[in-house]
């Protein structure tokens, strides 16, 4: 039970979304679905530091806290509980593959080998690319702040992805 007063946004469809998805992943012979977004595992979603939700607005590179400012041209967000979706899939036949930070992920997935093809001689391609990576794994930037749940049937990740994987969390 949350503590009295603690308010969090409901995520209605969540639940039929993860066991459509699971419901399809089980189907066939084999697959796996990819799901990236910002959240936190249960325990870290349900912190007193989030005692007022995780809604966010953003109006032209600024954050704010009001969804009804400015309407439809604001972007409104929340965060995951992957606990939730990932108990929502296995509950639907899937297995729970893995969990991750997106930085985890991408570079148990070969990002680092892929910046690693352009030489560092080519300096405006090279630049360009360091910055993507830079962006997409910092800490400070998205490679926390995104995770990646993997749910499947029948479907084996690469042995890299075990180094990164979070999963125990859930």
């Amino acid at each position: 039970l949350l503590p009295e007063g603690y308010l969090t946004e409901v995520h209605p469809h969540a639940q039929a979304f993860m066991h459509s998805l699971g419901s399809m992943l089980t189907a066939g012979p084999g697959a796996c679905a990819i799901l990236v977004d910002y959240g936190f595992p249960a325990a870290e979603y349900y912190l007193a530091q989030r005692s007022a939700g995780t809604l966010m607005c953003h109006y032209r590179h600024h954050a704010h806290p009001d969804p009804l400012y400015l309407p439809g041209l604001q972007d409104i967000t929340a965060h995951v509980d992957f606990t939730a979706m990932a108990s929502a899939a296995v509950d639907a036949g899937a297995e729970l593959l893995g969990y991750a930070s997106q930085a985890g992920f991408l570079l148990a997935a070969g990002l680092g080998e892929i910046l690693m093809r352009t030489s560092p001689d080519e300096a405006a391609a090279y630049l360009r690319q360091t910055n993507a990576v830079q962006k997409l794994t910092s800490p400070a930037e998205m490679g926390e702040l995104f995770k990646v749940l993997v749910v499947g049937k029948n479907a084996v990740l690469p042995d890299e992805f075990g180094r990164a994987d979070r999963s125990h969390r859930l």
